[in-house]
């Protein structure tokens, strides 16, 4: 049912440009996929837009939660968030206001939602939950949010806090809680409050009850995820035991490896970009250091940088030999 209510939205804000660019991206990414060579047609559908690189966690996995960034760290400037949606609206048909970081750290998080939501791009967010108070539950129901995706990887503050590490359990729920009472003395259906639990070795014995919890709550979608660890060929703990919500195998050679085959292909681009605070376009959300930066957009434009060489040499070499790129060898994509 709300993937139902979602798609509803969802082409609720579709234009004929936006379809007639979409038709453009599909069809030159399976030509590129025959010639091996990156055409592109169209103008990128989805973005990702990076608020902040702040976060109030320290999940051992993630740059922002390890504080290990080596690109630089901070906040999203008003002017250019809104360059970005000037100049990308009209095509956009997908916007995730997050990459790394908390979104409701920025103080102007909430404006931003708005701005996209009154261009008809429909908006979704990724949090922790830890800020759903009632001027912000309040704010997140004004500001035309359609999608809310909480990250929540326990079912008990002891094995919450375990990857959560400095988070309160009990204030994501009462969080969680307000904000769908909230949204039903509205009589809203927006924004969609989606569940993730990353399932991992210490929390999959947990599953069951955060099922209970989740149908009781009425959360509207549950996503069981795997989790990605960086270090992973010599094992962790918080590979899963049940391979089912496992990333990683066991190889013939005693070390783990990516479940997956990776193979010479990538939808996502073709299909949109990575923004980071500061205006740096990177090729996915697996390039969480910016290592792949293909134009900033502080002085450029996204159509510049969306099919400059540099980007277009990207394209080509994971065409060809997607391995020999990093940031792929840990995607399930």
């Amino acid at each position: 049912m709300n993937k139902l209510i979602t798609a509803y939205s969802y082409w609720r804000f579709l234009s004929c440009k936006k379809i007639y660019n979409l038709i453009l991206l599909s069809l030159s990414y399976q030509l590129s996929r025959v010639t091996k060579t990156p055409i592109i047609w169209g103008k990128p559908t989805t973005l990702s837009i990076e608020p902040t690189t702040s976060c109030n966690l320290r999940c051992p996995e993630c740059p922002s939660g390890l504080r290990s960034f080596t690109r630089p760290t901070g906040m999203i400037k008003e002017d250019l968030f809104k360059k970005i949606i000037d100049e990308n609206g009209d095509y956009l048909t997908y916007l995730h206001l997050y990459f790394q970081g908390e979104p409701y750290l920025h103080p102007k998080f909430l404006d931003f939602v708005t701005y996209a939501n009154q261009r008809k791009v429909f908006t979704a967010t990724s949090t922790n939950a830890h800020y759903l108070t009632l001027e912000n539950v309040e704010k997140t129901l004004d500001s035309g949010l359609r999608q809310l995706i909480v990250s929540m990887d326990g079912i008990t503050q002891e094995i919450y806090q375990d990857y959560r590490i400095g988070g309160d359990l009990s204030k994501v729920q009462k969080g969680l809680e307000l904000l769908i009472q909230k949204r039903t003395e509205r009589k809203q259906i927006y924004p969609r409050i989606i569940l993730q639990f990353l399932v991992t070795g210490k929390n999959e014995h947990q599953l069951s009850e955060l099922k209970s919890w989740a149908n009781a709550m009425r959360i509207d979608e549950l996503q069981l995820k795997s989790a990605q660890i960086y270090d992973f060929e010599n094992g962790s703990e918080l590979i899963p035991k049940d391979q089912k919500y496992s990333r990683y195998i066991m190889g013939n050679n005693g070390k783990w490896k990516i479940k997956k085959k990776l193979e010479n292909k990538c939808w996502r681009m073709w299909q949109g970009s990575v923004i980071t605070w500061d205006g740096r376009v990177v090729p996915c959300c697996f390039d969480k250091d910016g290592e792949h930066t293909m134009g900033q957009l502080t002085y450029n434009t996204m159509p510049e940088v969306w099919k400059n060489p540099k980007y277009q040499h990207f394209r080509k070499s994971l065409l060809q030999d997607r391995k020999q790129i990093e940031i792929c060898k840990n995607c399930t994509a």
